[in-house]
């Protein structure tokens, strides 16, 4: 899974029908810490995110359609399945130490 950044909102005037209902997100992957790394990607929207919420995304293609659509099968890479309100580190991820 992937914690990322909304930075945007695709649209496509025309798609698959299997992927009638879905939006398409994208976004930016962060550290753990908030900043961004690595690039950009495309995710089908299962939980009604918005451009700037942080959220989880499963990047596996059988989770990533069932979510996305409700049905197994479809050519789906990733999708959000949740807005993340925040994360909590242990002192050792935060750089200090007992």
């Amino acid at each position: 899974m992937i914690i990322a950044r909304v930075i945007g909102n695709v649209v496509a005037t025309q798609k698959n029908e299997r992927y009638a209902s879905a939006r398409v997100m994208l976004c930016q992957p962060l550290t753990l810490g908030g900043a961004e790394t690595g690039v950009a990607l495309l995710a089908l929207d299962a939980v009604d995110a918005g451009i700037g919420d942080t959220v989880l995304v499963v990047q596996e293609g059988w989770s990533a359609s069932t979510v996305a659509t409700g049905k197994a099968g479809a050519a789906i890479d990733s999708a959000i399945v949740g807005v993340v309100d925040r994360i909590d580190l242990l002192a050792e991820e935060k750089g200090g130490g007992a």
